[in-house]
């Protein structure tokens, strides 16, 4: 299928139903709109991450990581602007219930953004010891935040500044209403990408450090929502590197795919039983996504150095 892009992206106009939409199972039919077609909405960035739609503006932000600022996309216009510059690394966005932006730096905090614009520092440190490299980030329903803290971000970026870990890499809860921070694990190797079924009775992470492949494992999330317990592999990625992920109402998972194969780049859709049913073939790795637009139906995708949108048959769960 990569010859679906010869001379770049879209050297024609698309078809219908698209090509680059692949259903492996019967499944995927419902969730697929056959008169909709991938759309790049935005290019020229260094590193697509963390897309995050506001609805109540019409407008979605991402992250553009070695460039070191958060970018805007106008649903209305189609207008592509600087949100924010600096953003101390920004990488993973979500939004809290109170509709506010909530932000994973590598810049080794999570904040937020308040209605005036202001940034609050949620958290930067637990127990005294500074965060690695905060990556990816949902909000459950009881308004409590969720992380993923691995040390990519120490690695160094751009500009040549390197760190050395304080904390092991640990997924993280935290109750802004009282500051209080819990480490829910620091078992999982390379905790990148999460989010919540749509019961928040389980808790899916992607661990890109597993061995000899990356895996997204379930978690039963116990105690009144506020720990997680009893791990088990969901999906086994293979030859895939599943980065960042969000569910829909019916309990797919929509994950990045992509590194490596060019036929592996894009979103690779799981069924609630683990099985792949369908995949969406974009010309670059896709690192996060997301669900936006008027119904939540449009799905968002952050794919290296540029963003494509897709209208799809299913909404997002909120909070991711």
């Amino acid at each position: 299928m990569t010859d679906l892009y010869p001379n770049g992206w879209r050297s024609h106009a698309p078809r219908y139903p698209d090509p680059a939409i692949q259903a492996f199972d019967p499944r995927f039919e419902k969730y697929w709109i056959k008169l909709s077609a991938v759309e790049r909405i935005a290019t020229g960035f260094r590193w697509a991450e963390g897309p995050v739609w506001v609805g109540d503006g019409r407008y979605l932000l991402w992250s553009d990581i070695p460039n070191n600022r958060i970018m805007k996309w106008e649903e209305e216009t189609g207008a592509v602007s600087v949100f924010r510059k600096p953003s101390n690394w920004a990488n993973g966005n979500t939004r809290d219930r109170q509709g506010r932006l909530v932000t994973c730096e590598h810049g080794r905090r999570l904040t937020r953004t308040e209605y005036d614009g202001s940034i609050t520092v949620l958290m930067d440190r637990f127990e005294g010891k500074r965060l690695n490299s905060p990556n990816d980030v949902v909000v459950k329903s009881d308004g409590s935040i969720w992380f993923t803290d691995p040390a990519f971000g120490l690695l160094g970026n751009y500009e040549g500044e390197k760190a050395e870990p304080e904390l092991p890499m640990c997924v993280y809860r935290l109750d802004p209403a009282t500051g209080k921070a819990t480490m829910l694990t620091d078992i999982v190797p390379g905790p990148n990408g999460l989010c919540f079924s749509p019961d928040e009775k389980t808790l899916y992470i992607v661990e890109s450090r597993a061995a000899p492949t990356r895996l997204i494992t379930a978690w039963d999330v116990i105690d009144g929502g506020t720990r997680i317990a009893n791990r088990r592999v969901h999906i086994d990625a293979g030859p895939g590197t599943p980065d960042g992920m969000r569910c829909d109402e019916d309990g797919n998972l929509w994950c990045g795919w992509g590194m490596g194969d060019p036929a592996l780049d894009g979103v690779r859709i799981f069924a609630p039983d683990g099985k792949a049913i369908g995949h969406i073939l974009l010309p670059e790795r896709c690192a996060n996504l997301c669900f936006g637009g008027l119904k939540r139906n449009r799905l968002f995708m952050a794919a290296s150095t540029s963003v494509y949108a897709l209208y799809v048959q299913v909404q997002g769960v909120a909070g991711g």
